[in-house]
């Protein structure tokens, strides 16, 4: 049974406006008329008093064609094709280097000469568009401007000639667009028929305000608030899950007392790759890998620097033979997206010999592109985080630590350690984490200390460096439930709303 005096305690101003205007087969335009309310204020009332069963509504969705931005422009200046023809009237034929005189860009004179050739109106010799039609055919309205004249119009009662350059229009930009207008129909249920006849003027009280409680006004009720039944999803902003995420980890490392760097995401190779002990002919640095900027070329630092590091390519760093290959600046010169984060140990670790600030600690997480094979697992784009620890009495068991640390608090009790290869490193190591969707383990990335051949040219002797650098996106992939790596950058707004907050 319903309870009416319930119900009608808990109408909203607007519902109390709208519901005795009612009649069944009313549409929303006499409804709005009537009760004194715009169009939208009248749907939401509707849409309530539906969730109240005071009514029923019928809904259709028609396409509307209106008039867009270039449409407004071109209704008051004309369309290009119609400027050009009333000149050609005056002129009888105008060179192609002088349509721009007449106000139309490159773009709208084009398509201009396009439109008019195509209605026969114009032709093209020597480097002139002529006139060939008669003034008086040239002055009677085109369909399209005739179209643009009488918007708004319903998509679906289009006579053929209307059709026809409604086509013509909407393969241009802006000049129209098509909007959905949903009509509606109610019909009232027995229990808003009573309802809409008694007096719903209760006097309630819609909020409590500081007059209220200031006036001690009483014997008042205030509306019944419905908590029942469902209401529309408020999306507010956010920020990016993967953003979410990257200042969670950067406030891990910097609860652990590092620092962060910086830096561009174009290097040079000598930075990227010279720098790191990876020799000129390692695999990686070829374009089927690494991403080149074309003929661009960048500046080395002092030449001091660039000789020892030479010199650690080619062979002689504290009895070390290097890759036993000639290192050329011009292979260093070149420019790249870079590949790792990992550059940015080595200009930090440079900072940190002039400064001589060690015992140091860093951190870094950003982009890095690579050239790869897109699937699940893999992109061409990735965020990376980077860590370096400057100690004279670092050790390979406080990397482990350092990483154990890190994972943990990112949610990873169990990540496998196992040995590895870098050309920058050793001892090496790899981190996996399994992929309990996939069944597999994932390889998040390698971490070591720096061989003497990247820290002597540096420093001037072998320092322990502590160094690791692994995939961050891989990391971040269980904890918001994606199977695919692809999924984080599809920026689908469907699915960014209903991801969940990053929460640890």
């Amino acid at each position: 049974m319903v309870d009416e005096k319930k119900i009608i305690e808990s109408l909203s101003p607007i519902e109390r406006k709208v519901l005795p205007v009612l009649e069944d087969g009313m549409e929303l335009k006499e409804i709005s008329e009537k009760s004194g309310c715009d169009k939208t204020t009248c749907f939401r009332a509707l849409d309530f008093l539906k969730k109240k069963k005071l009514i029923e509504t019928k809904e259709k969705v028609r396409k509307i064609i209106i008039t867009g931005i270039n449409g407004i422009y071109y209704l008051k200046k004309g369309l290009p094709e119609r400027r050009l023809l009333n000149e050609l009237v005056k002129e009888k034929a105008i060179a192609i280097s002088r349509i721009k005189e007449i106000g139309l860009n490159e773009q709208e004179a084009k398509i201009a000469v396009g439109v008019l050739k195509r209605k026969a109106l114009v032709s093209i010799s020597n480097g002139k568009v002529l006139l060939n039609a008669s003034s008086e055919e040239a002055s009677k309205k085109m369909l399209e401007e005739k179209f643009l004249e009488n918007l708004p119009k319903n998509a679906e009662t289009l006579e053929a000639q209307e059709r026809l350059a409604f086509y013509n229009l909407k393969a241009r930009k802006n000049i129209i667009e098509i909007k959905d207008e949903r009509d509606v129909k109610i019909k009232l249920t027995e229990s808003g028929k009573k309802i809409s006849k008694m007096n719903l003027d209760e006097g309630l009280i819609e909020q409590l305000t500081l007059k209220i409680i200031n006036s001690g006004i009483s014997g008042k009720k205030f509306r019944r608030y419905d908590i029942i039944s469902d209401v529309k999803k408020i999306h507010g902003g956010k920020r990016h899950f993967v953003n979410q995420a990257t200042d969670y980890a950067k406030k891990i490392w910097l609860e652990m007392g590092f620092k962060e760097m910086t830096g561009n995401l174009v290097q040079t190779g000598f930075w990227n790759f010279d720098v790191l002990f990876t020799a000129q002919d390692h695999p990686v640095r070829e374009e089927q890998d690494t991403f080149y900027i074309k003929n661009k070329t960048g500046k080395l630092p002092d030449a001091k620097f660039v000789s020892f590091v030479k010199k650690s390519h080619e062979g002689g760093v504290d009895g070390s033979k290097g890759w036993e290959s000639q290192w050329t600046e011009e292979e260093a010169k070149k420019i790249l997206l870079r590949t790792h984060t990992t550059c940015l140990s080595g200009q930090t670790l440079k900072k940190i010999s002039e400064s001589e600030e060690f015992p140091a600690k860093y951190f870094a997480l950003g982009k890095c592109f690579r050239n790869e094979t897109v699937d699940w697992s893999h992109g061409f784009e990735f965020n990376q985080t980077e860590g370096i620890v400057v100690d004279e009495n670092a050790t390979f068991r406080q990397l482990l630590g350092y990483l154990k640390e890190f994972f943990r608090k990112m949610g990873y009790d169990k990540i496998r350690i196992r040995p590895g290869y870098f050309p920058y490193t050793e001892p090496s190591l790899e981190i996996d984490v399994f992929h309990p969707a996939r069944k597999v383990w994932v390889e998040l990335g390698g971490a070591g200390m720096f061989r003497p051949e990247l820290t002597i040219p540096i420093f001037g002797r072998h320092i322990p460096v502590l160094a690791w650098g692994p995939g961050f996106d891989r990391i971040i992939m269980e904890y918001f439930k994606i199977d695919d790596l692809r999924e984080m950058y599809k920026n689908d707004v469907t699915k960014l709303r209903e991801i969940k907050f990053w929460r640890k």
